[in-house]
């Protein structure tokens, strides 16, 4: 993740003028144990299917990952200032840690694995997000989904 003073002019002063919206309700609220709830990851890789089109920087879409969806087609797109691929390309859980929430539905330490998880493109305006966000949402509560896995880039 890059500083704010690595940030060159003139994307610092508009990461720095972006708006904070402050949250009315709690962030985290009370549930069930985690061992009952189902879990999806949320990536800002900006991670898609081989074959679709890649993110745009600055675009406030996000992709749907089906849970079975091999590595191998797995691509990232995201784009930013000192960005390293290195790690990505030894292990995709660096950015997406599937493989790590696997383990912990095997161990019952989380309930279950959801069937879908989510990228966005990561160093994108919140505001041109809040769609996606909320889409993301409701398809996580549709499934059932209790708990998310932020893994941010």
């Amino acid at each position: 993740m890059a500083r704010i003073e690595d940030i060159p002019e003139p994307t610092r002063t508009a990461v720095l003028g972006l708006p904070v919206t402050p949250v009315a309700a709690p962030a985290f609220v009370a549930g069930p144990p985690l061992a009952q709830r189902r879990v999806a990851l949320v990536s800002s890789a900006a991670l898609h299917r081989r074959g679709e089109a890649p993110f745009l920087p600055g675009s406030g879409e996000y992709r749907a990952l089906p849970a079975d969806l091999p590595p191998g087609e797995i691509l990232m797109s995201h784009v930013s200032i000192g960005f390293d691929r290195s790690g990505w390309q030894r292990d995709h859980n660096v950015a997406y840690p599937i493989d790590r929430l696997r383990e912990l539905a095997a161990e019952g330490v989380i309930g279950a694995l959801a069937g879908t998880h989510y990228s966005v493109m990561g160093s994108t305006d919140p505001q041109a997000m809040a769609a996606s966000a909320d889409a993301i949402a409701a398809q996580m509560r549709a499934e059932g989904v209790g708990g998310a896995v932020l893994s941010p880039v």
